[in-house]
């Protein structure tokens, strides 16, 4: 059953004024960055978003989360129209978004606090999440006090915590070293195939992309619409050395294949880099 329906998704930005960009030989103050997205997400899938960048990927997401009105076109999560943060959605960005102050525990309690959950259930749930990466004995750390990755597990447990029915994930592993990377994959996917929620992810690892996903949804060029969805029909749990595998270079050579002229694309038009977030 479907969880997250995208139908026909347009977005196009309204530069400042004075601003203007080259778009197929012209000036223009307009920038479309999606392009009649379609897309359906089932109840506990996890769904990775490739393309180039800026493409349009995280404003995919961000519409889907209700941080940004398309310009046309619907989303809807369990049949309901999405016009403004979800409260079944939560959200991890690249940057950690920690609030800086508090402790790991006190972090990912503030999402417990602003549902009004009582103090004492509130505790023992944020030890939960921390628990379950990995992170006790570092409850009283603050971020300045954890690494990259500690504080991006901080950042995951705090969105898990409030039991959302869908997560969303822009890049969260990107600022991370390959090995940490590799590690909080495996350990999301622990996770997620134990909670169950539904997971889309935006990523620039095609790696990465075939390691987490049951489909991996390939976008073109801005502006971007869905060019192909590949199922991928890999072992659950995933084995750490499945990145080695004959299958798994297959999948590598299908993704890049779908992705190769969308790059070449995307690399002609930098003109547009810089007046939209991809």
């Amino acid at each position: 059953m479907e969880r997250i329906a995208v139908r026909h998704l347009r977005k196009t930005f309204q530069l400042k004024a004075g601003q203007s960009v080259l778009s197929d030989g012209r000036r223009t103050d307009r920038v479309p960055v999606l392009s009649g997205v379609d897309l359906t997400v089932r109840r506990g899938e996890f769904v990775t978003l490739v393309g180039p960048s800026g493409s349009g990927k995280s404003v995919l997401l961000d519409v889907i989360a209700g941080l940004t009105e398309p310009t046309s076109g619907t989303t809807e999560i369990d049949g309901q129209t999405v016009t403004r943060p979800h409260p079944k959605t939560a959200y991890v960005f690249q940057q950690y978004a920690l609030f800086p102050w508090r402790t790991a525990l006190g972090n990912v309690e503030y999402a417990l606090e602003v549902r009004n959950v009582p103090a004492r259930e509130r505790r023992e749930k944020a030890r939960y999440f921390l628990d379950l990466f990995g992170l006790r004995g570092f409850e009283d750390r603050f971020p300045s006090q954890l690494s990259g990755g500690m504080q991006q597990r901080v950042a995951i447990a705090r969105a898990l915590s409030g039991d959302p029915e869908v997560l969303l994930m822009d890049e969260p592993f990107a600022a991370l070293d390959a090995q940490t990377r590799d590690i909080l994959q495996s350990e999301l996917l622990r996770i997620w195939e134990t909670i169950g929620t539904t997971v889309v992810f935006v990523t620039h690892s095609i790696d990465e992309a075939i390691f987490l996903a049951d489909r991996i949804v390939v976008m073109t060029a801005r502006p971007a619409s869905v060019k192909e969805i590949i199922p991928v029909d890999l072992p659950r749990p995933r084995p750490n050395d499945l990145r080695n595998t004959p299958d798994f270079n297959a999948y590598r050579a299908r993704v890049w294949e779908a992705l190769r002229d969308e790059v070449r694309k995307a690399q002609g038009d930098w003109s547009l880099a810089s007046a939209y977030a991809h």
